[in-house]
């Protein structure tokens, strides 16, 4: 199960009566989250085949992302994998696939170089004006769902510093307790901005929670420090003549609107490029899944070599009477290599014609061959 803020989906290897097990898969999601399965199907996507693994490599490169290019979704798909009790070999490649396009993807594109979110170009905004954040003070005003990912953001990019303001002084316990910061009350704000280096706001208030009189005061308490103040509310939470206090740089939507475009602009000129490595680790996926149909027949011509080599070794130490441990042991070490590299050879040409998508008839003589249709007729 991959399950993010924007999606939830269920991954899984179907073998017998697959239409009965996917209608079993809604049932169990519909039950899960106390939805009616008639409301939940209209809502729903499945994905089949090639088609599965498509769909999840996109996922994983940020391109089915509500903001492109996120990064977050990369390690969501990795911990989903890891979840899983037992994922099984098919399940296993398609997330190693899909992990594989993500990394590959923010490695030899630029689809997420630039910050194309409103917290991460909040914080662009004040490394421009402040240089590197990581020795800086950090207030987010708001502990909603802005100022959590706010939070992270700066924690991300290294800043230790960090304090929350809210209205509701509990929640911004909760808040900064999580990311190892300080508290304030909405009435402690002076003091608030007096300490920081810069604040980033993002309240559900209808009106300003920054006066201008407010953040005179706190410019006073630190003459020689700039203040930067970023503004991500809607209606605004800082006073527009804020702007116009020495010493104080503000930035509003707009200032974040124009970046976001540019860097939403820069990340959509990526989109071929990783779409072209989506299709390559699905080109892939699709042969080495096709070589994992001979793993079982592979699995049947070791077995029986094995079987085959005890014997043979067995044999040899009863001619050779009380051979000492060394002797035996060069024994088996000798009998494990002849074999294996026997095998080796048939193995690698089985799975490539496999891989080829003609697999069948070299199985079948491969079997023929072995003799393992008739070991496993008994």
């Amino acid at each position: 199960m991959l399950s993010t803020c924007y999606r939830v989906e269920l991954y899984a290897f179907l073998v017998d009566g697959v239409d009965d097990a996917r209608e079993s898969l809604i049932d169990a999601l519909a039950d899960a989250h106390e939805v009616s399965r008639a409301d939940l199907v209209d809502h729903l996507y499945v994905h089949t085949g090639e088609d599965v693994a498509r769909h999840l490599s996109r996922v994983a490169a940020g391109l089915d992302s509500l903001v492109l290019g996120e990064a977050e979704i990369l390690g969501q798909v990795r911990d989903a994998h890891a979840d899983a009790d037992r994922a099984g070999s098919a399940l296993t490649l398609l997330f190693r696939t899909a992990i594989s396009a993500g990394r590959r993807a923010r490695s030899e594109t630029a689809i997420g170089a630039n910050p194309a979110t409103a917290s991460s170009m909040a914080l662009a905004l004040a490394d421009g004006v402040l240089g590197d954040l990581r020795a800086r003070r950090a207030l987010v005003v708001g502990a909603g769902r802005i100022g959590l990912q706010t939070l992270k953001a700066a924690t991300g990019r290294g800043v230790q510093d960090i304090a929350v303001a809210n209205r509701t002084r509990e929640h911004a316990v909760e808040a900064a307790s999580r990311f190892g910061g300080s508290a304030y009350g909405l009435d402690e704000l002076e003091e608030a901005l007096a300490w920081a280096d810069f604040a980033v706001t993002a309240t559900g208030s209808e009106d300003p929670v920054l006066g201008a009189d407010l953040v005179r005061r706190a410019i006073e308490h630190r003459p020689e420090r700039p203040l930067v103040l970023v503004d991500l509310a809607v209606p605004a939470d800082v006073e527009r003549t804020v702007a116009d206090i020495e010493g104080v740089r503000l930035f509003d939507v707009d200032d974040l609107r124009a970046g976001l475009d540019g860097a939403l602009a820069s990340r959509l000129a990526e989109v071929p490029n990783v779409e072209a490595i989506v299709e390559e680790e699905v080109a892939g996926f699709a042969r080495r899944y096709r070589e994992l149909e001979v793993e079982p027949l592979l699995t049947a011509l070791r077995v029986q070599a094995e079987e085959i080599r005890e014997q043979e070794v067995e044999r040899a130490l009863r001619r050779l009477g009380e051979a000492d441990p060394k002797t035996a042991a060069q024994l088996e070490h000798l009998s494990r290599a002849l074999v294996k590299k026997l095998l080796h050879e048939p193995t690698v040409r089985l799975r490539e014609r496999a891989g080829d998508g003609d697999a069948d008839d070299v199985a079948a003589a491969v079997r023929e061959l072995f003799g393992l249709a008739a070991r496993q007729d008994r």
